[in-house]
């Protein structure tokens, strides 16, 4: 008897808790509607305009920073490229700035120039109360954002607000993972983006990855490539030959520091590679001695010609 009454009383709270129980927390009552300014000028509120309805990936960043944001931002690019026509249309970018003082309109919409930033990405800033709410209620404050900006997580939030699914990601995650899971989470597994019909036999041998390898396309690769011409950064092919190995172990170590002292030198190829690429510049990895020494050697590496075949003749370089 005591356990029929409990399944019935079960069956009763089911029934009338199932709108409960089904709701979406996460909706009007918990967002603020706080208004935000876009790259373009335009007022949108953060619930209303901005989550309601939609599927979203939002993160924070300031124009200012140099260690995570520009990472971040070159980063995210690289997984709108792969999700495609979703990007913008299903899935709905927003990038917030934590320093809205410095960051106005005109400054967010050059930031998003700099780094090619697709139509529908939406760089927003606004009143710093109202964004600090807005960060506090995504998930995306932490205590260490009270220090100083530069603190501010790396991550990327990620949600269905009609159905109250959210995840958190990294922002430095592989661009491809990163896609493939943004699209199997908001979109649906059947629309994966990256997933191949095809068996494993079909399925590439992986190559050993050395330290500096992984490094460069953990860290780097998001930027340059080697040959494969140039990106938000240059390309990287020959560098090695090109400068001396001192200069690159320094260039490495702080970039800031030595892009500061070639500006103020008047440096002619720092001068222009500054403006060819928009005056974006490479964070500081906070590389040690070894992993700055097995990056070089993985340049290097890349960077040189094949080996020649049996009896042919090496080619010679072009002067």
């Amino acid at each position: 008897m005591t356990a029929l009454r409990m399944a019935l009383g079960l069956a009763a709270w089911l029934t009338l808790g199932g709108t409960a129980v089904g709701a979406q927390p996460w909706g009007p009552g918990y967002f603020p509607d706080v208004p935000l300014v876009t790259q373009d000028g335009e007022t949108v509120h953060l619930y209303r305009d901005l989550l309601k309805g939609k599927s979203v990936a939002v993160n924070m960043i300031f124009t200012q920073c140099s260690q995570s944001c520009p990472l971040s931002t070159a980063n995210l690019a690289r997984v709108q490229a792969l999700l495609g026509d979703s990007a913008g249309r299903e899935i709905h970018f927003y990038s917030i700035s934590v320093d809205p003082i410095h960051d106005t309109p005109e400054v967010l919409k050059a930031y998003a120039e700099k780094f090619h930033a697709p139509k529908g990405w939406l760089f927003l800033t606004g009143a710093p109360d109202d964004i600090a709410l807005a960060q506090k209620k995504l998930g995306l404050w932490s205590v260490t954002d009270a220090e100083a900006s530069d603190n501010h997580l790396a991550s990327l939030m990620v949600g269905n607000e009609p159905t109250g699914q959210w995840m958190r990601q990294s922002t430095m995650d592989n661009p491809a993972f990163l896609a493939s899971k943004l699209s199997a989470f908001l979109l649906g597994w059947q629309r994966q983006r990256g997933v191949s019909g095809l068996g494993y036999a079909s399925a590439p041998t992986l190559e050993n990855l050395d330290a500096g390898r992984y490094l460069f396309a953990r860290a780097c690769a998001t930027c340059h490539s080697i040959g494969q011409g140039d990106g938000l950064g240059p390309d990287l092919l020959g560098i090695t030959q090109r400068r001396n190995g001192d200069w690159l172990r320094r260039f490495i170590r702080a970039p800031e520091q030595m892009v500061e002292q070639m500006v103020e030198q008047k440096d002619p190829i720092a001068l222009e590679l500054f403006a060819r690429f928009k005056e974006v510049q490479m964070p500081n990895l906070g590389l040690g001695e070894q992993d700055v020494e097995a990056l070089i050697h993985y340049l290097d590496q890349a960077g040189a010609p094949p080996p020649a075949q049996d009896g042919a003749q090496p080619a010679l370089a072009a002067p």
